[in-house]
């Protein structure tokens, strides 16, 4: 278990490392001067050259590499070049609520996917198993900014029911919780079709094993057989795709979060886009690459220690 423990963390640094590589290499290759791409055109050759030289452009390639991991290493994400404020701080401030929207988005998604495709799988060839196979590509097809506009459209403006803009007042849960519905709801929906979906393929596969027809001819309810035998193994598929889950969610909170304009890194990263600020843009994602290297490890670990079966094939 530790030397599997071991592994998978070395594979998310190495995921990691050559992500932090390709970011660099992109930003390199972008077409014309980054300083006269972040000043425009019309900017002296003193505010260049200034630029310049805060960026460390001067140096060569490899010199430019050392001094990016090196800060790295050092938690330095560079200096947002208007404000001048450390861009760790200002990751830090838009982080949780990023958390926060992408653990709504994919925590109701948890508690309708869940449930319904356990149910499909009970029920198999049902009406509500059919229905709930139509609903899942549905939602899985439509994207989360589609779904976002819509939701403004409906609840926003043709109801007036829903803010649309803002996180809601610092302090005020209520009030928090309410600019969180809209948000939450067009980031988890897509979610829902997957998740019922695993579950249900991973109960039909359980369903058929002989651990569960032993328990059936024993007598015991089929309640008790599908929450106590079957749920709790057919489940364990569903916290790796939860893993991925938080890599398509941090990317779609991008969207969610400009269209919202709620104050967390996807509105970060875009706002400094606009005004190619390099250093934001390269600290933001660099800490979005970062939670889903962590998060793919915890989920296979807590997958091992879960599953005998995974641990007797370490």
């Amino acid at each position: 278990m530790l030397f599997y423990a071991i592994q998978r963390i070395g594979l998310s640094i190495l995921i990691l490392f050559t992500s932090m590589v390709m970011l660099f290499t992109a930003l390199k290759l972008i077409p014309g001067d980054p300083a006269t791409i972040m000043l425009g055109s019309r900017a002296s050759p003193a505010m260049r050259a200034r630029i310049t030289e805060q960026l460390g452009l001067n140096d060569s390639v490899v010199v430019q590499l050392g001094t990016f991991f090196g800060k790295l290493l050092r938690g330095d994400l560079g200096t947002d070049m208007w404000s001048q404020r450390p861009v760790s701080q200002m990751v830090m401030e838009s982080l949780p609520y990023t958390l926060v929207l992408i653990a709504a988005g994919l925590g109701w998604a948890v508690l309708i996917g869940v449930p319904l495709g356990c149910y499909s799988a009970v029920r198999r060839n049902s009406v509500l198993d059919r229905i709930t196979g139509v609903l899942s590509v549905a939602t899985i097809s439509i994207p989360s900014f589609v779904v976002a506009i819509y939701l403004i459209l409906l609840f926003s403006i043709q109801l007036g029911w829903l803010p649309i803009i803002g996180a809601g007042d610092s302090g005020n849960w209520k009030d928090q919780a309410i600019h969180l519905l809209m948000p939450a709801f067009a980031l988890g929906l897509g979610w829902v079709g997957y998740l019922a979906r695993i579950v249900r393929a991973s109960m039909l596969e359980v369903m058929g094993e002989n651990h569960i027809r032993t328990a059936r001819a024993h007598g015991l309810p089929e309640f008790q057989i599908i929450k106590s035998y079957a749920l709790r193994i057919a489940i364990l598929p569903t916290i790796t795709l939860l893993a991925v889950a938080v890599g398509g969610l941090l990317s779609s909170a991008v969207f969610i979060e400009a269209i919202f304009a709620r104050p967390g890194i996807g509105k970060l990263i875009v706002d400094a886009a606009s005004m190619r600020n390099f250093p934001v843009v390269q600290g933001g994602v660099l800490t979005t690459v970062f939670l889903f290297a962590i998060t793919m490890p915890i989920a296979d670990l807590l997958v091992a220690w879960l599953d005998p079966r995974v641990r007797a094939n370490l």
